[in-house]
């Protein structure tokens, strides 16, 4: 079976992992601290606070913003739970637009049409599957109605608008590495900003909402250990040292398979003008999506559903009234094939022959 995710290790993440095993320095410390800097520079940003996880790093980054009880924050419901989840353990409430047919990201005309009627006080885009949302429309709706920009970068490690990262673009970036992502520390998530009150209010919070003065026992606002492992920063940084190649490999992969589907019935991502996907999954879209998945794991070819049920949907969401038909029709027709960087030749030609042997009998 063709795996829908692979994560890799070399001898570089055991290298530095045994370096933080023998050092004795586990929890959070000097490696943390590094594995922050280089991120930061990664993605061009003046600060980076890494969390023990990406739901943790969107959670402190409401709090750091201020974003709390009462307050309202407009996002996708076409995403991971984590997204909306994040907004509530704020204190704050999750307002849904509707995303795009093509991108499946936030639809700005959408979030216009909700903001005629509804009040938020943030809004968080998703780039979703590792495809920037539209940031240059969202980030100009934000300005126009004063609000900060959040920008959910967990699937989009390396991605750009315009060739400026993403994670540097929005108010926060937030990010994660689980290890289905592009890259991983095992579990880890990392918040990204160029404004340093914002950064220290997160590095606080993070660490039980301690004083940020250098060794103070001095608790100053509630907070939660959100902090990030010595030996989960060793093998960010020896992930972050290969991205760029795993991030050239899924492009690759990305390519030869639309290449190779143009001609079935099945619709394959868009890549819009200025924006680079970084191809987390490759998502394609059937009208019998169950019906082709269950042919290609016949076929030996791994597959997976995100997301089967948008987040108004959810039972934890079953006190929200909200339609949003184009994410609801997407949740029935998308499927994700294996594009990741251990993906060869023959398993693409496996792969794409799959799809067309089921495209083809249907017609």
């Amino acid at each position: 079976m063709i795996p829908i995710a692979n994560p890799q290790m070399g001898a570089e993440e055991h290298d530095l992992v045994a370096d933080v095993l023998d050092s004795g320095m586990l929890a959070d410390g000097p490696e943390v601290r590094a594995f922050e800097e280089e991120f930061a520079e990664f993605c061009d940003v003046d600060h980076a606070v890494a969390t023990a996880n990406g739901t943790t790093a969107l959670h402190a980054a409401f709090e750091a913003l201020g974003i709390g009880e009462g307050d309202r924050v407009l996002t996708t419901p076409f995403s991971f739970v984590a997204s909306a989840n994040a907004i509530r353990l704020a204190g704050a409430k999750p307002v849904f637009a509707d995303v795009r047919p093509d991108t499946y990201n936030l639809d700005p005309d959408s979030v216009r049409d909700v903001l005629e009627s509804e009040s938020v006080d943030a809004i968080l885009a998703v780039h979703l599957y590792g495809l920037p949302a539209d940031l240059d429309a969202l980030a100009d709706i934000a300005d126009d109605h004063g609000l900060p920009l959040v920008e959910d970068a967990a699937q989009a490690h390396g991605a750009t608008v315009e060739g400026q990262k993403v994670g540097s673009i929005g108010d926060v970036g937030c990010f994660s590495f689980y290890p289905t992502k592009n890259m991983t520390t095992g579990e880890g998530g990392m918040i990204t900003t160029d404004d340093e009150e914002i950064a220290a209010r997160a590095a606080s919070f993070i660490n039980h909402g301690r004083s940020m003065d250098g060794g103070s026992y001095e608790h100053v606002r509630l907070g939660h250990n959100f902090r990030m492992t010595s030996v989960a920063a060793a093998l960010g940084r020896a992930q972050l040292e290969r991205l760029p190649e795993y991030t050239e490999r899924r492009r690759e992969n990305a390519a030869v398979l639309t290449e190779q589907l143009e001609e079935t019935a099945v619709t394959t991502p868009v890549e819009p003008a200025g924006r680079m996907h970084v191809y987390h999954q490759y998502t394609i879209r059937h009208e019998d999506r169950d019906a082709l998945k269950t042919h290609l794991e016949e076929q030996g070819v791994g597959s997976a559903v995100y997301y089967p049920t948008c987040i108004h949907e959810q039972p934890a969401y079953d006190h929200v009234t909200h339609e949003s038909p184009v994410a609801e029709r997407a949740s029935r027709e998308v499927l994700s094939l294996p594009v990741h960087p251990n993906v060869d030749e023959t398993d693409i030609e496996t792969i794409t022959d799959a799809v067309r042997s089921y495209t083809e009998g249907k017609r």
